[in-house]
């Protein structure tokens, strides 16, 4: 953590500079306090007190605590300023990292959990981070000038002080490892709280809940977590109060015991105390006790502030599964041709030793691979579909190409190039995915679409929006393209969401797409108005289609066949038809009684007749029976 503030050393110069300053300033006045009484009240020569001395003595004794108190403000505001500024680089550290790991963290990791550390942890070690600096060190240097100080005016009663430091010591050491357990709890607490109200309290979530009449029990459950929450939030704050109030009575009763002390002192016959001295060696105490009571206070919180820290680093201490070569190249999207291969790939989502690439795998495939020695290749310009049971690896090969994650053997290449040695930032421009729910942010229309390519001029938004056949549709809309979409974009309808994440790809100009399940989730006649807008989308480029309804790849340049993780056949339609394997009894399962589908110029035609031109209404075509 102290690596947070290297950049800002400077100003933390700066702010300690200004702690010296006030602590200087702070321990003058106690020490005047002795010099008021002994030479200007009560002078050594008797007499009545010498008013010219004390009025230079009282106007600096004003004037201090004016300048400490500047002194004080411009610490405190440079102190936050460096704070928040170290907040500020741990949260977009922790944004950064984790927008660097892999979807394998992400499908094992909660959202709300997530947000829990992003939010809550780094925002519970806020205060500590901007005013344990400052505060630390005043303190110490407010203890150190006071203690000096004490020890000059009577040795004696600094001992007495001191005899009690090493139990409160011991007893903050005690209290902020329990604070720190009971921290530790209430954080994942919190976290479960913030799942449950990602989860619950989404779109998604609230659809579900009422579809299956299970709010009270989500409400249920939330007041389970929010209770004990709130139950460790009261242990949180009530561990350590007994403490304090110790230390409070301790510094409470010390100048009576000071007086008792002296008075001692002075009846044994000793020399030295003067009435200025006890005064100043008292206030000189509040000095030495309040700064020592906040150290221990600091302790406490910094011990449980320990448990927000192992939270925040367990995150940015987790190593980056998909990282970047060093000897990374750029492959242009205008030079790329878009060939694909993939030389004997394995792959499972648990981490496993890597095998070296290329070795054969002749054994039987193990149950745990999702992936098992894949081998093959898709030229450029050509579509290639990817069909299969469900779980058979289909979707993983379309997540490797793009590096969604790493193969554990073998080697997946564009144009004769391992993707690990392409430059993330290439890869990811080569690359077009449209997947079976495609995600909008809350946003406009225009915002989504200029996702795929932020500078977009307007003119281009219309351009790919026809494209996908989604154009007339927007126009439709009250606000056009500046139209909210809402969450997750609830507003439109799935065919319309599916079009405008088409139009999307289509702005981002990809030289290979994917298309995984990317119609799955429509009805019969959205699901054609979407494999209309595909066309223009998939001409030119290479093209991989991962699907289960068979009617989407049926002119596909090649096929392969996917089960238990391995490439079982491939080659064309009737080819495959006529081997009677793994995709001809796929094919009869879904086409026993045969379908009618044609294209026309002016739009998609139905088996009905009905001609369907962008901008239709979905709702509006009906379906052949």
């Amino acid at each position: 953590m102290v690596r947070a503030f290297v950049p800002y050393r400077f100003e933390v110069a700066v702010v300690v500079g200004l702690v010296l300053l006030g602590a200087g300033v702070g321990v003058v006045n106690p020490l005047l306090i002795k010099v008021v009484f002994d030479t200007a009240l009560f002078p050594p020569g008797g007499g009545g007190p010498d008013l010219g001395r004390l009025g230079v003595l009282v106007a600096i004794m004003v004037s201090l605590p004016v300048v400490g108190g500047a002194l004080g403000l411009a610490q405190t505001w440079k102190a936050n300023v460096v704070g928040q500024r170290v907040m500020r680089d741990l949260r977009e550290a922790l944004f950064a990292h984790l927008q660097r790991l892999s979807l394998r963290f992400f499908t094992d990791t909660r959202t709300g959990e997530i947000q829990s550390r992003l939010a809550n942890d780094v925002g519970g070690v806020q205060r500590v981070v901007t005013s344990t600096l400052s505060g630390v060190l005043s303190n110490v240097v407010s203890m150190g000038s006071a203690l000096v100080a004490m020890a000059v005016l009577s040795w004696p009663l600094t001992l007495l002080t001191l005899i009690t430091v090493p139990v409160f010591g011991w007893l903050s050491r005690s209290v902020g490892e329990r604070r720190r357990r009971v921290t530790a709890e209430a954080q994942e607490t919190m976290a479960d709280v913030s799942a449950i109200t990602q989860e619950t309290l989404s779109v998604s979530g609230i659809v579900l809940s009422k579809l299956f009449g299970r709010s009270a029990e989500e409400t249920a459950r939330f007041q389970q977590h929010n209770e004990r929450l709130a139950d460790l939030s009261v242990r949180q704050e009530m561990i350590g109060q007994s403490f304090y109030t110790l230390i409070f009575t301790f510094l409470s009763a010390t100048p009576a015991l000071v007086y008792l002390v002296a008075g001692l002192v002075l009846a044994a016959g000793g020399s030295g105390l003067t009435a200025g001295t006890v005064v100043a060696f008292t206030t000189l105490q509040t000095r030495l006790f309040f700064p020592f009571s906040n150290l221990l206070q600091v302790s406490v919180e910094l011990r449980s502030s320990l448990a927000l820290f192992d939270r925040i680093f367990a995150y940015l201490d987790l190593e980056e599964d998909i990282v970047e070569a060093p000897d990374a190249v750029a492959l242009p999207a205008e030079e790329a041709k878009g060939h694909v291969a993939f030389r004997h790939v394995r792959f499972r989502y648990d981490d496993v030793p890597q095998r070296p690439d290329g070795e054969a795998h002749e054994e039987e495939p193990d149950r745990g691979w999702a992936l098992d020695g894949v081998d093959f290749e898709i030229h450029p310009g050509q579509l290639a579909a990817f069909v299969g049971p469900s779980g058979a690896g289909k979707s993983t090969i379309a997540s490797l190409i793009p590096r969604l994650y790493d193969v554990q053997g073998g080697a997946i290449e564009i144009d004769g190039i391992d993707v690990r040695r392409l430059r993330t930032e290439s890869l990811a421009a080569l690359v077009g995915f449209v997947t079976q729910e495609s995600y909008l942010f809350h946003g406009s229309v225009g915002d989504n679409l200029r996702y795929g390519k932020p500078d977009a001029t307007d003119e281009e938004l219309e351009a790919a929006a026809g494209a996908a056949f989604i154009l007339e549709r927007i126009r439709q809309f009250p606000e056009g393209f500046d139209t909210k979409v809402g969450e997750r974009g609830y507003r439109l309808s799935g065919g319309e969401k599916q079009r405008i994440a088409i139009a999307r790809v289509i702005l981002h100009d990809p030289r290979i797409l994917i298309l995984d399940e990317a119609t799955s989730a429509l009805d019969t006649a959205s699901e054609r108005i979407v494999q209309a807008a595909l066309e223009p989308l998939m001409r030119g480029r290479t093209t991989i289609a991962v699907a289960h309804r068979l009617s989407t790849i049926r002119s596909a340049d090649v096929i392969f066949a996917v089960d238990r993780g391995r490439i079982v056949e491939h080659g064309g339609h009737d080819e495959l038809l006529r081997r009677g394997g793994l995709y001809a009894r796929l094919y009869d399962q879904q086409f026993d009684s045969g379908r009618v589908e044609a294209h026309c110029a002016d739009g998609l035609v139905l088996s009905s007749g009905e001609v369907v031109t962008d901008g239709a209404d979905l709702d509006a075509v009906a379906t052949p029976g």
